[in-house]
Parts: structure tokens; C-alpha cells; sequence
């Protein structure tokens, strides 16, 4: 009998243990305080290159419109995982970013945390966004609040039953996450590495051109090398030199510019709305960007 009991409170420990454990693993974390005296509202001027940059008028214009300022989100994105509805971010106090400060938009872009603590599931590419200089979110806070305030309040997310568990994107996290790193290879050189931030930081790049695994990260040896659109739809080119290789700068430039690409035609679907993103920065971000992409290591295109 007393073996039998100490082996209870043994097994009890453990999972006392375990369940400990995967609850500090797994919590939300908020990097940033209200009172952060670094996260002051930045130039409004400044930050609408950053929102050009980032491509947030991709997702979170509201459907059915033609004014891209208009961030009422709904935007429905298929996945493996059901059907995610893209928030609302305009001024508005209520459906919107109206109440948030300058600490709860870096919370959010930074750790892929809301406001009132919970995780973000990373269709929303804080990944990528998460190396953010300070500058940039305080910048862009304060573009998001010149715009007009929106009302519409999105759906709610339609997923499996699994996947409507915020807590779970803890573990996602703590796999796959990495809190204020940029995957950007630097060298140095200032254009390359401004590309190295705009590619993997602010345009999110690799979140389309790459393919995903069973738990939807990026598998790394395919980075940049294409993949199936989160969709699965259509499939996203390799943007790496083994794919645009025969690209001069000027191509690359022109194609950010325009959506012309060098045998005459033109990007379509979703790239084409990337194009009305990449059009509005500076040439010299265009060329740093070419820069970028030239350098990278080729890698094969993956079989969809």
C-alpha cells in the first residue's frame, strides 16, 4: 500500500510538473510597458513608407473598396487550419487600434501579443516583423493614426476545433520563434543590408516564397525558394538566384516599380497588390532590395 501511494504522488508531481512547465513555456509575453519612455509616437510622414513597406494595406484594407486606407480588415485568408479573419486596424477606439499605445502595437509586432495578453497566431507574420527597429513601430503608430477610423468589426476566425486554443501558439512559439531576431544576412555593405531589412523584415518576403511544415513554419532550406500560397491555391516563385538569376538590378527595380517583369509580362494575382505596396517606397529601397535578393544563397525550387 505505501508503495502503491508513493507512486501516486510521484506520478501526481510529475504531472504537477509537466503542466507547470508547459504553462511558463507557453505564457504571452509583453516585452514593452506602457511607460517604455523609447515608445513615444513617431512622424506620421516617415511612417507611411513603413506601412507601404510592410505591405499592411494587403491584408487589413477592407474587401470590397478601393481605398487601400481603409483598414476596416475581414479579409478572409484560407489555411490548412480553417479560415482566419484579418483584424481591423484602423483608428477606430473600438473595432480598431483607436485605445492602443505605442507599447501595444510593438507588443504585438515584436512578440505577436494583443493587448490584453493573448497570442497571436502567426498568419499575422510577427515572424518577420519582429526585428522592427523601435523607430519604425513608433513611426508607423503614428501614420496608422492619421487615417480615417472604421467601425466594421472582421469576423471571428472560423478554425478547427485544435486549433482555437490561443495557448497552443505557445508552443508554436517556443519551436519555432525567435523574439527580435531577423533572419537577414548582413555583410556590411549599407544598400545590402538596408535590402536584408526591408526582404526579411518589413516586406515579410518569406512568408509566401517559401514552403511550410506540417506545424506551418518556414522550413529554412526553402527559404526564398518558393512554395504553396498559404491558400493552396497557386504556388509562389523562388525569388533566390535560382529562380530570378538571369534578373539584372534594373529588372528587379522595374518589376518592384511597375509589376513589369523582363520578358514583357506582368505579376499577377497577389503579387500585383504587393506591387501597389513596393511602388510607393524609394527607388534606393528598390535597389536594396535587388541588392538583397542577388546575394542570396540558390536553392532549388521545392516540389509543391
Amino acid at each position: 500500500m505505501l508503495k502503491g501511494a508513493r507512486l501516486f504522488l510521484i506520478a501526481i508531481a510529475a504531472i504537477l510538473i509537466v503542466v507547470s512547465t508547459t504553462w511558463l513555456l507557453t505564457r504571452p509575453h509583453q516585452p514593452f510597458s506602457a511607460d517604455d519612455p523609447r515608445l513615444t509616437p513617431g512622424n506620421a510622414e516617415r511612417g507611411r513608407l513603413v506601412f507601404a513597406a510592410g505591405g499592411c494595406a494587403s491584408c487589413h484594407a477592407s474587401p470590397g473598396q478601393p481605398d487601400r486606407l481603409k483598414l476596416g480588415g475581414d479579409l478572409a485568408l484560407a489555411s490548412p487550419y480553417g479560415t482566419f479573419r484579418i483584424p481591423n486596424i484602423s483608428p477606430d477606439p473600438l473595432a480598431g487600434i483607436g485605445s492602443w499605445s505605442v507599447a501595444d502595437l510593438a507588443n504585438a509586432l515584436v512578440a505577436g501579443v494583443s493587448p490584453s495578453g493573448q497570442h497571436y497566431y502567426p498568419v499575422f507574420p510577427y515572424p518577420s516583423y519582429t526585428a522592427m527597429t523601435l523607430d519604425d513601430i513608433r513611426d508607423l503608430y503614428a501614420f496608422l493614426h492619421t487615417l480615417e477610423p472604421i467601425a466594421d468589426r472582421p469576423q471571428p476566425h472560423d478554425l478547427a476545433l485544435a486549433f482555437r486554443i490561443r495557448r497552443f501558439v505557445g508552443f508554436w512559439k517556443f519551436l519555432f520563434f525567435h523574439e527580435r531576431r531577423s533572419e537577414g544576412l548582413l555583410n556590411g555593405d549599407p544598400v545590402h543590408d538596408r535590402g536584408a531589412y526591408l526582404v526579411e523584415v518589413l516586406g515579410h518576403c518569406a512568408e509566401c516564397h517559401s514552403s511550410r511544415n506540417i506545424f506551418g513554419a518556414i522550413k529554412p532550406k526553402t527559404r526564398f525558394a518558393g512554395g504553396v500560397s498559404s491558400e493552396g491555391v497557386g504556388f509562389n516563385p523562388n525569388i533566390t538566384p535560382e529562380g530570378i538569376g538571369p534578373w539584372s538590378d534594373n529588372d528587379i527595380v522595374e518589376m518592384l516599380k511597375s509589376g513589369k517583369t523582363p520578358d514583357h509580362g506582368y505579376v499577377g494575382w497577389s503579387m500585383a497588390d504587393v506591387i501597389r505596396n513596393t511602388s510607393e517606397i524609394s527607388d534606393a529601397d528598390r535597389v536594396a532590395i535587388s541588392r538583397y535578393l542577388k546575394s542570396l544563397p540558390p536553392r532549388p525550387t521545392p516540389h509543391p
